[in-house]
């Protein structure tokens, strides 16, 4: 179960065990076992997404089963409520607001010396939305994703879910593609999905970025399609670092832990605080709130090897341990979080005030819920409106421009070693054919 410890015990190699638990001996040989279906779905194709899908999913389906057809998009708005589809709507116009404030401008400068520079956006052509299922559906994550492809204008958005019972998919999340925009979905998780999109089956296109959260698996096989398709980052499995003070409530600290547990087996879930009363109330609220929970082994197995509460010195040391450990999801459960805020440097969402859980941004707040993990929000970001667009730079140089840094370029060129560098400057100078 959670435990409790101080910084007398070594917090920061308590700390990166966590941190590293995508790359312990159990997930190196899960990442054999996905590098063996990448290779066969690159080779074999429809067939070999078919084969893993029974064998992973207990889905026995054709080639001609892949697509959800159009009958199934039409009839799924039949089996949602009208508060569920009014929840999708408002979230959707909520995300939407959010990231249209986000997009990046090609930009164009005419400098005095007759040189032109810019840099000008671009969408990928195609792009593949990856929505976990199995343990949960998440109609939330298909708006997350897709949103912000549809305002960076990618013209072709392809998404990819695991079957259900019956080959089917919750109802939910194939109404949020549609109010998303997504009209191309199929009916494939795990790694064998990504390795659909990456490398195209004779039914599922090939595309040229990747985003999306989902379980071990597919987080590996992201990582190694990575450069022969694009990704969004390692989204995977989720965490969240809670700071908390003497004032925070340790019945909503205790909800927020398990609400990150509940996610997978592999979720983490970590508190620091320098109220000793406050560590052991949560934990006692932790296991009071487990006693029912519909998923209690699942979340369990997560706290007890992925969970953890530390009594720390002060809020400064929790911060200091913070970014040592650049959660996906950081909480800062303190009175006064905007003075704590300065002091952080790595994290994918901060979530400001004992009012603001992780569930606001999983749903509703409108910034994406697709977020580094494991370390990588030291250097990643989450999902937005960048994450589908590319950029590439704007030269344009006049004769007289070119004359007045040949020189320059002359002997930058010459220091390497490239001749060619050299004549291609000097026969335009010269007007040498």
């Amino acid at each position: 179960m959670l435990r409790i410890i101080t910084q007398q015990t070594d917090v920061r190699s308590e700390l990166q065990r966590i941190c590293d638990r995508t790359n312990d001996e159990q997930v190196l040989h899960k990442e054999a076992t996905v590098r063996e279906v990448l290779q066969t779905v690159k080779r074999q194709g429809d067939k070999a997404v078919l084969h893993y899908t029974e064998e992973f999913d207990n889905s026995i389906l054709k080639a001609e089963d892949l697509r959800v057809t159009s009958s199934e998009l039409d009839a799924a708005y039949q089996h949602i409520s009208k508060d569920l589809l009014a929840a999708i709507r408002l979230a959707s116009q909520q995300i939407e607001a959010f990231h249209r404030q986000r997009v990046p401008k090609s930009w164009i400068h005419f400098g005095d010396n007759e040189v032109v520079l810019g840099k000008r956006y671009t969408p990928v052509d195609i792009a593949g939305l990856y929505v976990p299922g199995g343990r949960a559906s998440y109609p939330s994550t298909v708006l997350m994703n897709a949103i912000p492809a549809k305002i960076a204008g990618v013209p072709r958005l392809v998404m990819v879910t695991p079957p259900g019972g019956s080959k089917g998919i919750a109802p939910a999340v194939l109404v949020a593609a549609q109010e998303a925009g997504i009209k191309e979905i199929y009916r494939v998780g795990g790694a064998q999905a990504i390795a659909a999109l990456a490398y195209g089956t004779q039914t599922i296109p090939r595309v040229d970025i990747i985003a999306g959260p989902g379980n071990i698996y597919v987080t590996l096989a992201k990582k190694l399609v990575y450069g022969t398709v694009g990704i969004d980052c390692l989204a995977g499995p989720s965490e969240v670092l809670i700071i908390a003070d003497e004032n925070a409530n340790p019945v909503h600290v205790a909800a927020d832990i398990l609400a990150q547990a509940e996610h997978d087996p592999m979720a983490a879930a970590i508190l620091l605080t320098p109220d000793p009363a406050l560590a052991k109330n949560v934990k006692v609220a932790v296991e009071r709130q487990l006693i029912d929970h519909p998923r209690r082994i699942s979340t369990e197995k997560a706290l007890a090897h992925h969970g953890l509460i530390v009594i720390v010195e002060s809020l400064a040391t929790a911060c200091d341990f913070a970014n040592e450990f650049a959660p996906e999801h950081l909480e800062l459960e303190v009175e006064d979080p905007w003075s704590l805020l300065p002091l952080i440097r790595h994290a994918g969402a901060i979530f400001l005030g004992y009012s603001t859980p992780e569930a606001v941004g999983d749903y509703i707040a409108g910034p994406s819920h697709t977020l580094p993990t494991s370390g990588a929000a030291r250097y990643a970001s989450a999902l937005g409106v960048e994450t589908f667009l590319k950029h590439s730079s704007i030269i344009q140089y006049s004769p007289q421009a070119l004359e007045k840094v040949a020189n320059a370029i002359d002997i930058l060129a010459s220091a390497e070693g490239l001749p060619s560098h050299v004549d291609s400057v000097r026969r335009r100078i010269q007007k040498e054919k």
